[in-house]
């Protein structure tokens, strides 16, 4: 084989890791541009990711026979993500509501054929997806330091991926859960700890100017929440019968694959700021 015919060489951990890297970037700059300029570009940059993961996600169950109706979805996305901006939490839960009757009118009017299958999986998207993904909307509307808790939230989950795969790369000998993800290790959780650890009591006293020990609670709770996330979306690849939900992405997959560890993270790192962080100015 030709040096030009070559594929690109992938790292221990199964990526290619300069593409990795590059999109990774990308993707930052993109959400750290929205926060600066104005946290109402931040919900249109989330709303678009969410909406390129539905239809990636919808294309996978697809593969199945699942049909998940992507209108009402779509549409309950941006009222959902709105929703949580302008009015808050109760809000954001009226317009999950919404999107779920949505969802089971539409897949009415398409006929029997399948319906709970197709309702179930609707309903499920709906909440893994939008509704989960509005706890970053609701951060970024916090006043007085809302991109603030946005930027702890994505940086500490970044230091989740960056310390788990540096120290399974490095030490990973004993496997986490080998049937659902056979790369994933328990001594790169170990990594993935202590970076978010030490990345949450970093930005606890910088960016939000309190207590590093807040820092270094938020930091495992979310190193744990985005390990969860990640293993779940593996689960549903697996049981779906697909690699990556999408190719997108170079050295990532798709959009989607890139959420599944922020998804989960996000409604537990909105509940322990809202908990540690004085909201007065």
């Amino acid at each position: 084989m030709t040096a030009a015919t070559e594929e690109p060489r992938k790292s221990r951990a199964g990526r290619n890791l300069p593409a990795a890297i590059g999109v990774g970037v990308g993707m930052g700059s993109i959400a750290t541009a929205s926060l600066i300029f104005e946290p109402a570009v931040f919900v249109g940059v989330v709303a678009v990711a969410i909406l390129i993961a539905l239809w990636e996600f919808g294309n996978a169950l697809a593969t199945t026979g699942v049909r998940i109706p992507l209108v009402p979805l779509g549409i309950g996305t941006v009222a959902m993500l709105a929703a949580a901006y302008e009015a808050g939490t109760e809000s954001l839960m009226v317009g999950l509501l919404l999107t779920v009757l949505g969802v089971i009118g539409w897949r009415i009017a398409e006929g029997p054929d399948g319906f709970v299958r197709d309702v179930t999986a609707g309903v499920f998207t709906s909440v893994y997806l939008p509704f989960l993904a509005g706890f970053a909307i609701l951060m970024v509307a916090a006043p007085n330091d809302g991109a603030e808790r946005v930027a702890t939230f994505i940086l500490v989950v970044v230091c989740n991926d960056v310390g788990g795969y540096a120290a399974g790369v490095l030490f990973g000998k004993h496997p986490m859960a080998p049937r659902i993800s056979p790369k994933k290790s328990w001594e790169g959780m170990a990594g993935s700890l202590v970076a978010c650890a030490t990345g949450g009591a970093i930005c606890m006293a910088t960016l939000m100017d309190d207590a590093a020990w807040k820092g270094v609670v938020l930091g495992l709770a979310l190193a744990v929440a985005a390990t969860v996330g990640d293993l779940g979306e593996s689960v549903l690849k697996r049981d779906i019968g697909v690699k990556d939900m999408g190719t997108l992405l170079p050295g990532h997959g798709g959009i989607m694959d890139r959420l599944d560890s922020l998804l989960i993270a996000a409604p537990i790192c909105w509940l322990l700021l809202s908990f540690f962080v004085d909201p007065t100015p």
